[in-house]
């Protein structure tokens, strides 16, 4: 496809779809799947630590997951759709927004907040993406995900708020799996 400015919206809105995959959901809900097990096991301080530098990982396991399946060399071409940027400088909100939430646990004296801003900054991502995929499930999980993230956060029993939010984040994944829209990859 050649994008020009005679591209109507709901055009691009398909190639983005159909050149992108479910490998993304899929590792994010590994990653916070390693995150809820941890918690159980693990100091908080070295569960937060894992959320703070595992937060990076989900986009290269993305990428890794759709090599192992071969996606990779399947997918539409999706370079020059305008809701590619659009979609790359909304994850970006997320990486800015990082240092405040570590300035903010410091100030609490409380790793969870680490727990609980990782989960509420990387639901933003859904926003960018719903847009981008016309998917009314991107903008469900980008709300529902972080308010029931806070609920976990004042409501789990105190050794167990990571655990609870992680468990948040992994069933925002699956319902969000479940509902998305599929390209043809």
């Amino acid at each position: 496809m050649t994008f020009d400015a005679t591209n109507r919206l709901v055009d691009l809105q398909a190639n983005f779809l159909a050149s992108g995959s479910t490998s993304m959901p899929i590792a994010g809900t590994i990653y916070w799947l390693i995150v809820c097990v941890a918690s159980l096991y693990l100091p908080l301080n070295t569960v937060a630590f894992i959320v703070l530098i595992g937060s990076g990982m989900i986009l290269p396991g993305g990428f890794l997951i759709d090599k192992l399946r071969g996606l990779d060399k399947r997918k539409p071409d999706s370079k020059g759709n305008p809701l590619l940027p659009m979609f790359l400088k909304g994850t970006a909100v997320v990486v800015l927004l990082w240092p405040l939430v570590i300035l903010a646990a410091q100030a609490a004296k409380d790793p969870n907040i680490i727990v609980l801003g990782g989960a509420v900054l990387m639901a933003l991502v859904w926003i960018p993406y719903g847009s981008a995929a016309d998917d009314p499930v991107g903008m469900q999980h980008a709300v529902g995900r972080p308010l029931a993230c806070y609920a976990a956060y004042l409501f789990a029993p105190t050794p167990y708020v990571a655990t609870a939010i992680s468990a948040v984040v992994v069933v925002s994944y699956l319902y969000t799996f479940a509902r998305m829209k599929r390209g043809t990859v």
